[in-house]
């Protein structure tokens, strides 16, 4: 094998977030956020995407509540990932665990006092900090009172949280990210954005006019992060290139517009407008956004581009030609050159070469792949051992990838390996579908001791950051 060495001070690091790990979702003045009323089962997805309404049912179980409870054993998680090495490591900050209700005069200082200790510890363990904002979390306060990002109020009370944050945190946090995925809002509203629509409103533009709001509240953290911090902030999308089914022109152009759909965000994030052909696809559409009274507001940039990876998708213009692949919330067509996980997501390493280059070429900002990895089934051995070479294989194939496009010349800042200790699946809502290097003991009904275990992945990854690279 060859050793691959990525660039000096190269960032290896590991990625949770606040809604799949912490738990303690009603301790410490924390009130109740959007995937709270997020079950596991049939009625997941239909409440997901904003068709169905939840209540609190005693009959459904809801992962948020307890995640992996991290809130009450970070400190050993933290010492286990610097064990592991990690130069940097990524979470989130539970919005109501700061404004409950989203709207209070003041913040809850019991959830600044936790993310104080939370960050001061990871910094005793000289691991660097990436935090994003909202990470698939808004306060159902906002929600049901101001009808969440449908409601232009939303951003001040964002700008507000997002303050108190910079305010707090800010010597600590070396990388913020306003919105965890921004793009899914179109695909999975409520998770994404806390949407929901009634029978007759016009989901389309309701859609494009949240997503403007959070467009319009990422300039404003961006504008305020620059005054009140000395770190950086970046903006994330749901990367993965669409690729043409064939070299059917209609296919071609129907890849063209799936990519567009899925990367204006950073147009606008990333150089202060919005795309030519945004203002087409509305009058097209019939959506009125009234773009022109935020210009001024959109001119602050990020300083980074940040995007998970963790498959390509195939667009063709007649879906009915082919089988569909629906493992993803991004549905497109089966690539049949590709294989597929156990939860039906195409494996793609090649893929993430292409999507560093596309988004480079098109954006010219330093990159930061923040989230990769391979949801799959991990069993325990006799001996107490989980051998997932399935997951190093997939991982090394990644960073072989990856390597290539830095000598590409693609400036990339590093690499977080999603869901470095096992957590609760934000698609699925299961346990069993694991993606990280430590083992947690839990099953998708919420049994289990809790019990962290360090999967064969974890010393694997060790060396990885040990020696700056990855042996292919």
């Amino acid at each position: 094998m060859t050793l691959k060495n990525f660039p000096e001070n190269f960032l290896w690091g590991g990625a949770i977030a606040a809604n799949q790990t912490e738990g303690a979702w009603n301790v410490g003045g924390r009130g109740i956020s959007n995937i709270d009323l997020i079950p596991h089962g049939a009625n997941r997805q239909p409440i997901k995407l904003g068709y169905k309404k939840s209540a609190l049912n005693d009959a459904e179980y809801y992962p948020s509540h307890t995640g992996i409870d991290f809130y009450h054993r970070y400190k050993e998680d933290i010492a286990m990932l610097a064990d592991l090495g990690l130069k940097i490591f990524r979470t989130s900050i539970s919005w109501s665990r700061i404004y409950p209700s989203g709207d209070e005069a003041t913040p809850n200082q019991a959830g600044i006092a936790y993310y104080r200790d939370l960050f001061q510890t990871c910094k005793a363990h000289n691991m660097k900090l990436l935090v994003t904002l909202a990470h698939f979390d808004i306060p159902m306060g906002i929600v049901d009172k101001y009808n969440g990002w449908k409601n232009r109020e939303t951003i001040d009370l964002y700008l507000k949280f997002a303050e108190t944050c910079f305010e707090q945190f800010g010597e600590y946090v070396d990388f913020w990210i306003p919105f965890n995925e921004i793009n899914v809002v179109l695909h999975s509203p409520f998770s994404g954005g806390g949407l929901t629509f009634d029978e007759n409103e016009n989901r389309e533009q309701i859609l494009y006019q949240a997503a403007h709001y959070m467009l319009v509240a990422s300039a404003k953290a961006v504008e305020s992060c620059h005054k009140m911090t000395t770190g950086k902030i970046g903006c994330m999308i749901a990367g993965g290139s669409f690729y043409p089914y064939s070299c059917n022109p209609e296919d071609v152009w129907k890849s063209m517009n799936d990519e567009r759909t899925n990367t204006f965000f950073v147009d606008v994030q990333a150089k202060g407008k919005y795309p030519y052909y945004m203002k087409s696809f509305f009058e097209a559409k019939g959506i009125q956004i009234d773009i022109d009274s935020d210009a001024e507001i959109l001119k602050q940039t990020v300083d980074f581009v940040a995007f998970s990876y963790y498959a390509s998708r195939t667009s063709i213009a007649d879906p009915s030609r082919v089988e569909k692949n629906e493992g993803n919330i991004i549905v497109s067509a089966k690539n049949p050159y590709l294989k597929m996980s156990d939860w039906g997501w195409v494996i793609d390493p090649l893929g993430l070469r292409i999507t560093m280059n596309q988004i480079y070429e098109r954006f010219e900002k330093p990159l930061f792949v923040v989230e990769n990895g391979l949801g799959a089934k991990d069993v325990i051995e006799a001996d107490g051992t989980i051998q997932d070479d399935y997951r190093i294989n997939y991982m090394q194939q990644h960073m072989q990838a990856m390597y290539d496009g830095i000598q590409d010349g693609v400036p990339l800042l590093g690499y977080i390996s999603w869901g470095i200790i096992d957590l609760v699946s934000a698609s699925t809502g299961e346990m069993s579908k694991r993606y990280g290097m430590i083992y947690v003991d839990k099953d998708d009904a919420g049994n289990g001791t809790l019990k962290r275990t360090k999967k064969k992945s974890f010393d694997w990854y060790q060396q990885v950051i040990h020696q700056n690279g990855v042996e292919v």
